[in-house]
């Protein structure tokens, strides 16, 4: 008899977005014509930019032609896509070479397809409050998760001490959900940490073009040290508007052994195992978003977001709720008044201002307490949802 992955018992009911689903259907019904201020969900509400837009057309008119159409692509990734990628991190002051690049469908894929390169008794740290998935895929694994523990006493940044007994650990910077962002000492602490543990850091930068700070760090390889313990993962999704469209990538540097195996020669095995490679037509809207133009256009749609929370953290500072976030990341990450359990906190917003959030316990136990807002709303929508918040709570 076929033997299942019972691991998936193990997963706990996927209760977050879905109750969040059905209790703003059940307002609605109840309230019929009401306008939500929508300020939960981390997804964009810009259109691509006009360069990727452009770039996407171009590539489907070479899709007609014979003598410009492409077939299959590189399981790894375009070679001129990776070489502009790697252009990008020299920006930066970071030094990679083309082909440890690998064009991805996304940050969310890759995030649990990385899975794959490591055995399943190899224990996972994820530090709290998290985005659910690194949790998830690791469960499904039927791996070993160590739960690091952070709160307001340390800004929800942690660093590495003995309770991180693991050998894959997740560091999102800036962070989803609470904004929070590594400085470089404290990056550089989870780098040393990794090197002498033997462990391997799975770095989300899925947010890095919300730095405003550049004393902080955009990526991991910024750190001494780094390549040989990290792996970065990326998205266009957030940096371009590209959550409908689907492109990302990742680093591995040929540097990185574990275990007598190189990580980078697993992946490109991997890949051209298990893949066929992203779109022509994307690869060529994702080497827009690198451009001149692109990157002007971008910087707009970016500054806009940021407004946005500079809209949201004016509110918040004028009640004087604690918060943190929204400057260096799209995401505000805000403590519950009066002691107010996060779930409560969703339901006093919406039946009294017709705001949506995201309750923090949707993010591990020590989101309890919390409340996540986004800033990729609409800007209207979210200068009359700062205006309402401020007068519920002011």
């Amino acid at each position: 008899m076929i033997r299942m992955n019972t691991q998936y018992a193990e997963l706990k009911e996927s209760y977050l977005f879905f109750n969040i689903a059905q209790k703003t259907q059940a307002y609605l019904r109840e309230n019929p014509g009401k306008h939500l201020l929508r300020l939960g969900i981390g997804d964009v509400s810009q259109p691509l930019c006009p360069a990727v837009i452009d770039a996407l057309h171009d590539a489907v008119n070479e899709q007609a032609k014979k003598e410009s159409f492409h077939g299959y692509m590189p399981e790894c990734g375009a070679p001129y896509l990776r070489e502009t990628i790697a252009a990008h991190y020299g920006r930066r002051g970071v030094t990679l070479s083309a082909d440890e690049v690998f064009v991805s469908s996304g940050a969310s894929d890759e995030l649990g397809d990385i899975l794959d390169l490591f055995d399943k008794s190899s224990a996972a740290l994820v530090i709290e409050p998290a985005y659910p998935a690194y949790v998830d895929a690791n469960i499904m694994a039927g791996r070993r998760i160590v739960h690091l523990a952070s709160g307001r006493e340390n800004g929800f940044l942690p660093m590495p001490d003995d309770t991180a007994d693991a050998d894959i650990f997740y560091i999102c910077s800036p962070n989803n959900p609470t904004g929070a962002v590594f400085g470089r000492a404290q990056l550089q602490a989870w780098v040393d940490y990794a090197n002498r543990r033997g462990a391997v850091i799975l770095f989300d930068a899925a947010y890095e073009a919300y730095i405003e700070d550049e004393t902080l760090p955009h990526s991991i390889f910024e750190l001494d040290g780094a390549r040989t313990c990290a792996i970065e993962i990326c998205s266009l999704s957030k940096t371009a508007g590209f959550t409908g469209t689907r492109l990302g990538y990742t680093v591995i540097p040929k540097t990185l052994e574990r275990g007598g195996m190189n990580l980078h020669a697993m992946w490109v095995r991997n890949r051209t195992t298990k893949t066929n490679g992203v779109s022509c037509i994307l690869q060529k809207g994702g080497a827009a978003v690198f451009t001149d133009e692109g990157r002007a256009q971008i910087r707009k749609q970016i500054a806009l977001y940021k407004h946005n929370a500079k809209t949201l953290t004016d509110a918040l500072d004028k009640i004087g709720l604690w918060y943190c976030g929204g400057k260096n990341a799209p995401y505000i990450w805000l403590q519950c008044p009066d002691g107010t359990d996060s779930w409560t906190f969703f339901d006093l917003l919406l039946r009294n201002v017709q705001i949506v959030g995201t309750p923090g316990a949707g993010f591990g136990r020590c989101g309890e307490g919390y409340f996540r807002f986004s800033t990729f709303g609409d800007p209207d929508d979210t200068a009359e949802a700062a205006r309402r918040i401020a007068a519920l709570l002011g």
